[in-house]
């Protein structure tokens, strides 16, 4: 059967009418700050209006180790939101806003896929109510106020070689990844090495989705370590006066968006932070409307389950103290047989015809990579759920050797075709995870506050990733120990590392075991409130590819957008 394109699938949509989205979540229409006919805001005074309503089942959507095509875990979120209706319940789901510059990228957009998709598709890909633009926009007036600040005379004494803000633009732009500001006359500035990162890697980005009302936002605003002094000691946005206009230009960027999707079921969606050097996952603000909104809310964690789920558990979950009750890993016929070491995925490129060709053996020899995320999910109390992420090219044994594998791990599985089948090819998926999310919690966190940060850094290694250790660079133990001791230790830990393996290594596949974690650098995102050592090269900043999808998106006379995908 063939599917059209996922723009013509969502541009055929009928949507509903915000208010009758609204009423489907029974949240009062006075909360609605509608933009367009499509799109609204709603009031952070939801969140306290509905405070004593029941609570809906919460659900986190994860996956297995990704390849660099992706397992679908957005459409996913998508459709098993919508299958929740198909066996009558109401489902509400939460996402994150995308950047846009993986849409104008190679990435393309967010908004799920085939018959899962959140609508207009445009709109959550482009712009949508100017959320991306306030971050922007409160990241860059820090900027500014810092580098007047120096100009000034400094009160503050920052070392000008210690300055650790940057600029952000959401764009792919490779020549801003490392600039000299202040070059000119003295009435320029102080020049000074500096550099951007995209937006969804601002800090800005990351307090946006980990704040849980507007005092919280501004306080954490104030937090932001902005560099440090020549003895060490750190400067905030608080000390240099930038931290109240900040919050003045995010102050509407706080309240969630509601959509909806193909099939007219409620989607929050909010904050985009980045997945690999934040948390990855969707604001503790729309989850905070969205618990009291249906049966149950869907929410989805960027990357693999070793990294978003495991940062949706000991920091997002840590923050907001929600707890969820079941957790969906995504798991592909393609990706467990990439895992078996025989095949290698390039993104941009056909699948290798040896890849497309039954062999559940071949499933079974990756099969090292689910188990392990499987026991990741119960390291943390959390019911797993094996979502069998169905394709066209998949064979019934390869689908029944994924079951397989996942029930002699004791986790239920089930096939779903929720791509080209919308919600109705999710209901089995909804009907076990509807059993799993019934069960008796045991959540739980991986690590005490009160643990040093090498002791969270070496808990997160060992009992996630496998690893036999740690190794820190000694520019990594010299900014733990200045951490410390400005008072940033009793902070989580978000490692920026790889997506392509559990490991710190993109070569080594399925549940590697006997090696190392190299930590090279480690940062501070105190606003946010995480440490994030890093290992391995992590870009800030992407670059447009040779054939980027900016080169095909236009608009017809008539306004409609084409060449998004």
């Amino acid at each position: 059967m063939s599917i059209p394109s996922d723009l013509d699938i969502a541009q055929a949509a009928t949507l509903k009418p915000l208010d009758d989205v609204a009423r489907q979540m029974d949240l009062p229409l006075e909360l609605l700050e509608m933009h367009g006919h499509d799109v609204a805001k709603i009031e952070l005074d939801a969140i306290e209006a509905m405070a004593d309503r029941p609570r809906a089942k919460y659900v986190v959507v994860t996956a297995i180790t990704p390849t660099p095509l992706g397992e679908g875990k957005t459409t996913t979120t998508v459709g098993l939101g919508q299958a929740f209706s198909h066996i009558g319940k109401r489902g509400v789901v939460a996402i994150r806003q995308p950047s846009m510059g993986p849409t104008f990228g190679i990435k393309g957009g967010a908004a799920g896929g085939g018959y899962s998709q959140v609508v207009p598709m445009e709109k959550f890909n482009l712009h949508l109510t100017g959320d991306f633009h306030a971050v922007t926009s409160a990241h860059n007036m820090l900027s500014a106020v810092l580098d007047n600040h120096l100009y000034q005379g400094n009160a503050a004494g920052l070392d000008p070689y210690r300055v650790t803000w940057r600029r952000v633009l959401d764009v792919n732009e490779r020549a801003l990844r490392n600039i000299v500001t202040g070059l000119g006359g003295r009435m320029d500035g102080v020049p000074r090495e500096s550099g951007f990162d995209i937006t969804s890697a601002s800090e800005v980005m990351a307090v946006l989705a980990l704040s849980n009302d507007l005092a919280d936002m501004r306080a954490r605003l104030g937090r932001i370590v902005v560099g440090y002094t020549r003895d060490g000691d750190a400067v905030t946005a608080e000390d240099i006066h930038g931290a109240g206009s900040m919050a003045a230009l995010m102050r509407d960027a706080l309240k969630p968006n509601l959509m909806q999707t193909l099939e007219n079921t409620p989607v929050l969606v909010h904050a985009g932070p980045f997945g690999n050097i934040a948390t990855g996952n969707s604001s503790i603000v729309a989850d905070r409307v969205g618990i009291h909104c249906g049966d149950y809310l869907v929410t989805e964690a960027g990357f693999g389950a070793d990294m978003g789920a495991e940062r949706f558990f000991n920091i997002k979950c840590r923050t907001s103290g929600m707890t969820p009750d079941a957790a969906v890993v995504v798991a592909t016929v393609r990706a467990l047989k990439v895992h078996s070491g025989n095949h290698k995925v390039v993104a941009g490129k056909d699948l290798p015809p040896a890849l497309l060709e039954e062999n559940p053996d071949e499933v079974h020899a990756g099969a090292a990579n689910l188990r392990k995320q499987i026991e990741n999910m119960r390291l943390h109390g959390v019911s797993p759920v094996v979502c069998i992420n169905a394709f066209p090219t998949d064979h019934d044994s390869e689908h029944a050797a994924i079951r397989e594998i996942a029930e002699s791990m004791g986790a239920r599985a089930a096939v779903s075709t929720h791509f080209s089948d919308g919600g109705r090819g999710a209901a089995e998926l909804a009907e076990a995870v509807a059993e799993a999310a019934n069960e008796e919690s045991h959540f739980q966190l991986l690590y005490p506050d009160d643990a040093s940060l090498r002791e969270k850094i070496e808990t997160i290694a060992s009992k996630v990733y496998g690893a036999d250790g740690v190794d820190y660079a000694p520019a990594a133990n010299t900014s733990i120990d200045l951490y410390e001791r400005n008072g940033f230790g009793g902070l989580p830990i978000c490692v920026a590392k790889t997506h392509l393996s559990i490991s710190s290594d993109p070569k080594l596949l399925g549940a590697p075991t006997g090696w190392r974690m190299p930590v090279r650098e480690v940062r501070a995102s105190v606003g946010a409130g995480f440490i994030y050592p890093i290992c391995g090269d992590m870009r800030t900043m992407p670059g447009l590819g040779k054939n980027p999808a900016a080169h095909h998106i236009d608009v017809k006379p008539d306004g409609t957008i084409v060449g998004l995908f």
